[in-house]
């Protein structure tokens, strides 16, 4: 069972990225799936949510209107679109898989996270 986070890497100011996050060993599709990120120097923190289904989604107010969530059950995969990026949004993401959530049902804190994928760094430059 292991999940990763792939698409970090080096944007300026207003640059955009894609993060993904894959499962192998285990589906994702019954699973709801979080976006964390952990600045240096700082605690982790929750990013965006989305629902085992995908029919609801939940962004904190950081990122709100500038990040989108999304997931393809399909593909075993769950995306993290990033827009208009500042260099406070630099740190490692991290996706991370509910085991127990309920169908249609957003879980927003760390706590109720099963799985953790290793992470991808993220730096905006200034």
């Amino acid at each position: 069972v292991q999940l990763q986070a792939f698409g970090g890497g080096l944007v300026q100011t207003g640059g955009s990225l894609k993060l993904s996050c894959l499962a192998s060993g285990f589906t994702l599709a019954a699973k709801s799936i979080g976006w964390f990120r952990q600045a240096p120097g700082k605690e982790r923190e929750g990013v965006s949510y989305i629902s085992a289904d995908g029919d609801n989604t939940y962004y904190e107010d950081f990122v709100r209107g500038r990040f989108r969530i999304s997931r393809d059950n399909a593909k075993n995969t769950v995306d993290l679109q990033m827009n208009s990026l500042k260099p406070e949004d630099t740190a490692v993401y991290y996706c991370a898989a509910d085991e127990n959530s309920v169908s249609g049902a957003v879980s927003t804190t760390s706590e109720r996270y099963d799985y953790w994928g290793q992470g991808t760094l993220v730096t905006v430059s200034s």
